[in-house]
């Protein structure tokens, strides 16, 4: 049996265990969103790899519900952030400010100290605002006043943004794009979920809440657990000739960046390990494509699944 040791903790991860919590997490995010299993297994893929997630959906369909039913169902804690174009980087990030008692400097954290972080309508706020959250995506850690601090080990962003309007807002860079590991929409649900989303709201003026279902240090352990899902020399082959197809592709201006490719193949273990497998195949690169690929398809009119179907439509399939 293989097990996980997390260092400095007391927590011990094996493959049954691994499992059980990756099904209370998804149970307890169906459980808040209804009707969107896809999106709730890509998310958990992001997790599992730690990769920050764009929400490109309109307002009112749930991201704010399925941020909170995350941050909960792991235990972590959850801030949201409304970004406007008056908000600041240190809104965000925090401060140093003078006890007038002490005389000394105190610092007061912003909620990017927190685990899961909800930054709603980030195309709204200033380049400079965005490009506070640069390092902390990055490198979990955001330095003020020349001080670095060091934010949690889970540390996730995400990200939302409206498609439809444009006035007031100013578009991510290219360079903020690609610290995202997906890009999702959550899109209507289907006429059964939202006539129980119409029986909750009837019988009950609170939104359902999930459940915890990890303790301290487990979400750690099954994030390290990904880098144990085995990825063959062939699939990394494949995955390759997939990048330099996209920077051959006009559906892709730039091109994968090979932090792009990274990111793409951590994601690729995490959907694997949701199916109960320690390998990844092909399957799994291409089951990623769409939200991993889409988030790096900018100023172009062809919608994310012609693109991505065409670049994967390039590249044989090994045979494993």
């Amino acid at each position: 049996m293989k097990t996980v040791h997390q260092e400095n903790r007391d927590v011990q991860l094996d493959e049954s265990a691994i499992q059980r919590l990756i099904g209370g997490i998804r149970r307890e995010l169906n459980r808040v969103l209804l009707g969107k299993p896809q999106v709730v297994e890509y998310l958990l893929a992001s997790l599992l790899a730690r990769g920050h997630v764009l929400f490109d959906d309109l307002p009112g369909l749930g991201k704010t519900t399925l941020a909170k039913g995350l941050a909960r169902s792991v235990g972590g804690t959850f801030k949201r952030v409304q970004c406007t174009p008056d908000l600041l980087p240190s809104d965000v990030t925090g401060f140093n400010i003078l006890n007038q008692k002490t005389r000394d400097f105190e610092f007061r954290a912003g909620p990017i100290f927190s685990d899961i972080l909800l930054a709603d309508e980030i195309n709204r706020a200033t380049p400079r605002t965005q490009s506070a959250l640069f390092e902390a995506m990055a490198e979990r850690q955001v330095t003020i006043d020349g001080e670095p601090r060091a934010l949690s080990e889970t540390f996730l962003v995400l990200a939302t943004q409206n498609p439809i309007e444009s006035v007031g807002a100013y578009p991510l860079p290219e360079a903020q794009l690609d610290r995202f590991a997906m890009k999702l929409r959550i899109g209507y649900p289907d006429r059964a979920s939202e006539l129980e989303l119409l029986a909750r709201s009837s019988s009950s003026s609170e939104e359902v809440a999930a459940e915890p279902v990890l303790r301290t240090g487990e979400l750690e352990g099954l994030q390290r657990s990904v880098s144990r899902v085995v990825v063959s020399a062939s699939v990394r082959e494949y995955l390759l000739d997939l990048a330099q197809a996209t920077r051959r592709s006009p559906h892709f201006p730039l091109g994968l960046s090979p932090r792009g490719v990274l990111q793409w193949q951590r994601v690729a273990q995490g959907y694997a390990l949701l199916q109960d497998r320690w390998f990844v195949i092909p399957e799994d690169i291409q089951g990623v494509a769409v939200p991993v690929l889409s988030v790096r398809m900018t100023g172009i009119s062809a919608s994310a699944e012609q693109g991505v179907a065409s670049v994967i439509s390039q590249v044989a399939v090994p045979k494993l």
